[in-house]
């Protein structure tokens, strides 16, 4: 027994020693990583600081521009929603006029419409009835003195024809 148990000691020893041996190298490792990781921070740092700086000094230089050019956006886009406004009232009220004025032309032309035709009423009345009645009496005239004459070179005994008898015809 006593050698088995020199025998796990010796195991234990063993074992203790590849443990420690490989949190060494471990450990040497990682500080190799970490000292690797701080010179590339420090490159990257090197080579963004730059960059960062120049960022900075554009934005500063270029805020109030941009404030700026937002205030005059928000003051363009203020007077066009102005001036559609105006336009539309504009606009609505040219169309009101305009349909007034629509209005009162159609009752002129209506007006006018109906005394033309209440004139052209009176002059058929006034005018052409007393024409039509002169023309009326010209043509019995003319027929009378178409019948006359025609007894005259015809004979006593004939009727009068169909055509005479028509435009004796009133």
């Amino acid at each position: 027994m006593q050698m088995t148990m020199q025998v796990f000691i010796l195991a234990a020893a063993i074992a203790l020693l590849v443990q420690t041996t490989i949190l060494i190298v471990l450990f040497l490792q990682m500080k190799k990583t970490t000292e690797s990781v701080n010179r590339m921070m420090v490159d990257m740092h090197s080579r963004v600081g730059p960059i960062l700086t120049r960022t900075q000094i554009l934005l500063d230089d270029t805020q109030p521009k941009i404030s700026a050019l937002v205030e005059d956006a928000a003051h363009i886009v203020y007077m066009t929603r102005s001036q559609a406004q105006k336009f539309d009232r504009i606009a609505t009220e040219a169309s009101d006029r305009l349909r007034g004025q629509l209005v009162a032309v159609d009752r002129i032309l209506t007006g006018t419409l109906e005394a033309v035709e209440d004139a052209g009423s009176q002059v058929r009345r006034s005018f052409w009835a007393p024409v039509q009645k002169a023309s009326a009496i010209v043509q019995g005239i003319k027929i009378g003195l178409d019948v006359l004459r025609s007894r005259r070179t015809a004979s006593p005994a004939k009727e009068p024809s169909v055509e005479q008898e028509d435009e004796l015809f009133i």
